[in-house]
């Protein structure tokens, strides 16, 4: 299983969370968006798992991995928030940006190595990766409705906010995993890497988003505003920190 191979999957996958997508802004069609979303996850899932197979290791190493597992995870949460929330849009937002990252992949593929440097060769490593693309899928989604709620104003915060702690405790259990897997791999759980020091720093800014909205309800388009900041911080701590000078050659995270 290769790049090459990725578009045999992309398409149909990308076709049902369309399709989906489409019923979804027309109404009472829940179960079949639910139906052909289902469909669209297992069949890009499954390209995923056959690189894991082929690969012999989870496909986590390089940015265009992760960004498979990200577009796995956008209509996958966009799913529960349509069952659990009933937004009917966001389905189409998160087709199009798993298209966004998809498209990237297709058109720009990174070369795959079948060999893991000794770094890598940890059982901290699969559940660090996964478990943080997951929380970045889950806070990208919440940077979406809270943008919708700046825009159009609807009222939409019980959902953002909900999203923003799953986020959070999966950012929570992400950096744990990354600390076991720091120890193991280096002999400290924390280094104050750049990569590290942007995690804490976008944990933090999750944190202080969700005491701003317990401490000061009524103050909510600044709360919303520090939520895009928040998802700006993420983003250096994804692929930002790559270009960081900070971060060539010295940091422990640089696996190249």
């Amino acid at each position: 299983m290769t790049w090459n191979d990725l578009w045999l999957f992309a398409l149909p996958a990308l076709v049902c969370w369309a399709v989906a997508a489409v019923l979804s802004l027309r109404g009472g069609w829940r179960r079949t968006v639910c139906l052909l979303t289902s469909c669209g996850l297992l069949i890009f899932g499954s390209y995923i798992a056959l690189m894991w197979i082929s690969l012999g290791h989870p496909p986590l190493r390089t940015m265009g991995e992760t960004r498979l597992w990200y577009s796995f995870f956008l209509p996958l949460v966009g799913l529960i928030t349509y069952v659990r929330w009933h937004y009917r849009w966001v389905l189409s937002f998160s087709t199009l940006l798993s298209l966004v990252f998809i498209c990237v992949n297709l058109f720009k593929p990174e070369i795959h190595s079948k060999e893991l440097m000794p770094a890598l060769q940890s059982p901290w490593f699969a559940p660090h990766v996964i478990v943080y693309m997951f929380a970045y899928a889950t806070t990208g989604a919440a940077t979406l409705m809270a943008l919708w709620q700046l825009l159009r104003g609807h009222d939409q915060l019980p959902a953002i906010d909900n999203l923003t702690r799953v986020g959070l405790s999966f950012l929570t259990i992400g950096m744990l995993f990354g600390a076991l897997w720091a120890k193991e791999a280096w002999g400290t759980y924390w280094s104050w890497d750049p990569k590290e020091t942007w995690a804490a720093a976008t944990w933090l800014c999750y944190l202080i988003y969700l005491h701003l909205r317990r401490s000061r309800p009524q103050a909510v388009r600044p709360a919303l505003l520090w939520l895009l900041l928040c998802f700006v911080c993420l983003q250096m701590c994804w692929w930002g920190i790559n270009y960081l000078p900070s971060a060539q050659g010295a940091s422990v995270h640089t696996y190249s």
